[in-house]
């Protein structure tokens, strides 16, 4: 019973780290369009403010995160921003996806697989 519980947790846990990856990298999105607003007009100023408050909220829930499991593991996660941004920034800003680009994203989606199963298992073995 108990390591069901911790499994489900568990998961729940993973999830709540990659919904706030995909939260942090809107960050890197509002920036974007900050840039293309001319500096300190009412436009650049709407984008930025999002850009501290997406900041705000992402260092609160980051601590809560981390407090709940191994830094290495939510850290190694982070590296998923970087296939959002990829995502924001065909769909946003018409940028194409290389296949050099397609292959970096699979190499993190795959980094992140082996060190959050290598993670999990450390987490099963205290949990046991």
């Amino acid at each position: 019973m108990r390591r069901a519980f911790v499994m489900k947790g568990k998961r729940l846990l993973w999830l709540w780290l990659h919904g706030l990856i995909f939260f942090f990298s809107l960050s890197s999105l509002c920036g974007k369009l900050a840039a293309s607003h001319a500096l300190f007009s009412s436009g650049w100023f709407f984008f930025y403010g999002l850009v501290l408050a997406i900041l705000l909220i992402y260092a609160v829930a980051w601590q809560q995160i981390i407090k709940r499991m191994p830094l290495s593991a939510a850290y190694a996660n982070k590296a998923a921003a970087v296939i959002w941004g990829q995502l924001w920034g065909l769909l946003f800003f018409g940028e194409t996806i290389t296949a050099g680009k397609a292959i970096g994203a699979l190499l993190i989606a795959a980094g992140i697989v082996l060190h959050a199963r290598a993670s999990g298992e450390a987490l099963e073995q205290e949990a046991a």
